[in-house]
């Protein structure tokens, strides 16, 4: 099983540079965690049946994987503060909600205290203080004895806990059962966690029969919720690893795998009829009035698909969070600042960290704000803010990572790893990445014996190691001596290329989905284009937030295609239309 370096990476550019941005603009932002902590006390989830309690678990997780990267005492210090004001709402039962005990266990409720669970958890993982993790698992053990006394066979069914989606958000819970269940070996949760399952995770449909039967994919489903469902499975996953039992592997497996087919677009996100599964492999060309590409179901891809990688060692998992990451999570960061909208209002709101919605045709960014509720003091929460920095925390710490004997480079980037070698002696290897030449050049700091091996992604035509074109399926060892000083430079060789469906084409380059944006051309990006053949192109200089410009030659004339991830980000100004897929 691979697992993250910590804070041992440290990456420069893109990586990097997310993390800090939303460490800087959102993590340490104490009044914004306030705004998290005190719902749990005002009960405000009550009155409208709504997911306030989200956004605090959803924060702390991806904080805490920002913290693993940088090690940044200051937003350390805020996370603590933060996770010893949670612990404090919890009432003498152990609840820790936002809802009265006159009303609880409906709407959002049971998915709020999931993600209590969640944050307290990972908040656990990085403490530094003995005293306080025993009191915060005490914290989490009580919250979730209250839950699993009224919940269960013979007592509330979890799948009555909920209107929504047939209360898949409720089962939901199941993953962090598991997790206590790891942390304490109480056999309790474990029979919480098989509660759970035996109910298939939905009033509307068995989730586990349907994925093993396969004869369905997900968009035909009778629950169609991405991320909810996403994170049910999630849970079986985690009951698999402590249980061992090989048919809630394959029945997530199955589901994955069937998402990746049939709902998976180029962005590497899913939905374009608002947050469903819509088989959006095939709708993503079609113009939407609908939201669509919801950054929450991108992010949870990212994170259930990091699992399955760690678990597995399968590259297949990781190429798909580098498809995700550098295209629509890197998108729906609000680099610029601009305000957001309210979907039904359209009312503009004061700039968060990331925009909650990613158009593929013809369309604008910043069309609103996902899962978003005000509070009592007239500030706002959004489902997609709160989640995202557990996306761009993720990115550099899978960047490279290990098992108990190997390192595995998975990214070209530029910056230094801390790895230890086969005498287990810490070995400090320079990254150093040369754009646009497409290779990557490790300096290998002290002598060593080390077992590396450097991945071939799926889209790369061909891979070169110091100079000689080597051939892989998904890793190539370069495990040996090395003397200080020594150097790997390894190429993956990018070329633009074209993708064709429904009469639409659409461009990428290596792992960067091109896009057309009218703020940055001066033709009419509706206008029908054709290419006879493998596009001619030719390389420009990238301007500001730009990884790649490229003058693609079409029969038609010149287009301008740029990296998805910097277009349509002043969504404010005029003339904003992007469009990934383009007329024929």
């Amino acid at each position: 099983m691979k697992r993250f370096f910590g804070n041992a990476i440290q990456a420069k550019g893109i990586m990097d540079d997310a993390v800090r941005f939303v460490i800087d603009q959102q993590l340490k932002d104490r009044k914004t965690w306030k705004l998290y902590i005190d719902v749990f006390s005002s009960r405000e989830d009550s009155a409208d049946e709504r997911w306030r309690g989200e956004y605090f678990g959803k924060q702390m997780r991806g904080a805490c994987y920002a913290y693993m990267y940088t090690h940044d005492e200051e937003l350390y210090d805020i996370l603590t503060w933060a996770a010893e004001e949670i612990i404090k709402t919890q009432d003498s039962y152990g609840r820790i909600s936002t809802y009265t005990t006159d009303n609880e266990f409906c709407g959002w409720d049971m998915w709020c205290r999931k993600y209590v669970l969640t944050g307290l958890q990972h908040y656990y993982r990085i403490c530094k203080d003995e005293q306080l993790k025993e009191k915060i698992l005490a914290v989490c053990c009580k919250h979730l004895d209250y839950i699993a006394d009224k919940i269960g066979a013979g007592k509330i069914e979890i799948t009555s806990t909920s209107m929504w989606w047939g209360a898949v958000n409720s089962c939901t819970i199941l993953e962090p059962t598991v997790e206590l269940y790891k942390m304490t070996g109480r056999e309790k949760y474990l029979d919480f966690a098989r509660y759970i399952i035996s109910t298939g995770g939905s009033s509307d449909c068995n989730l586990i029969e349907l994925a093993l039967d396969g004869s369905l994919m997900p968009y035909q489903y009778p629950v169609t919720k991405a991320y909810e469902m996403m994170s049910f499975y999630e849970g079986l996953i985690a009951y698999y690893e402590v249980t061992g039992e090989q048919k809630y592997f394959d029945t997530a497996e199955r589901f994955f795998e069937a998402v990746a087919q049939s709902d998976i677009t180029i962005i590497g996100c899913a939905g374009c009829t608002h947050e469903l599964f819509d088989h959006s492999a095939v709708m993503q060309t079609e113009h939407s009035e609908h939201i669509m590409q919801e950054t929450c179901v991108t992010v949870t891809w990212i994170r259930i698909m990091a699992r399955m990688y760690l678990l597995t060692a399968d590259a297949k998992y990781y190429d798909r969070i580098e498809q995700a990451g550098y295209n629509a999570l890197y998108g729906s960061l609000n680099t610029e600042q601009c305000p957001q909208k309210e979907l039904v209002s359209g009312q503009y709101f004061p700039a968060k960290t990331f925009d909650s919605y990613s158009p593929l045709y013809m369309n604008t960014r910043g069309r609103g704000i996902g899962g978003f509720l005000t509070f009592a003091n007239g500030e706002y929460g959004g489902c997609c803010v709160a989640i995202g920095a557990c996306g761009v925390s993720l990115m550099p710490l899978l960047a490279v990572v290990c098992d108990e004997n190997t390192v595995y480079v998975n990214q070209q980037f530029s910056g230094t790893v801390t790895v230890k070698d086969n005498c287990s002696k810490d070995v400090l290897l320079a990254f150093e990445n040369q754009r646009p030449q497409d290779c990557c050049c490790i300096t290998v700091q002290a002598d060593c014996d080390l077992n590396i091996q450097i991945r071939m992604p799926n889209w790369c035509k061909s891979m070169s190691v110091n100079g000689k074109a080597v051939s892989c399926a998904e890793y190539y060892d370069v495990s040996g001596h090395y003397n200080a000083g020594d150097k790997i430079v390894f190429e993956w060789k990018r070329t633009l290329e074209k993708h064709q469906i429904n009469d639409k084409i659409a461009f990428t380059y290596g792992e960067l989905v091109m896009a057309v944006d009218s703020a940055k051309c001066s033709t009419d990006i509706k206008a029908p284009i054709h290419i006879s053949g493998k596009p001619a192109y030719k390389m420009l200089e990238p301007e500001a937030g730009e990884l790649v410009r490229i003058e693609c030659q079409t029969d038609d004339g010149v287009l301008l295609l740029t990296d998805y991830q910097s277009c349509g980000k002043k969504w404010t100004q005029e003339n904003n239309m992007i469009s990934v897929w383009l007329n024929m």
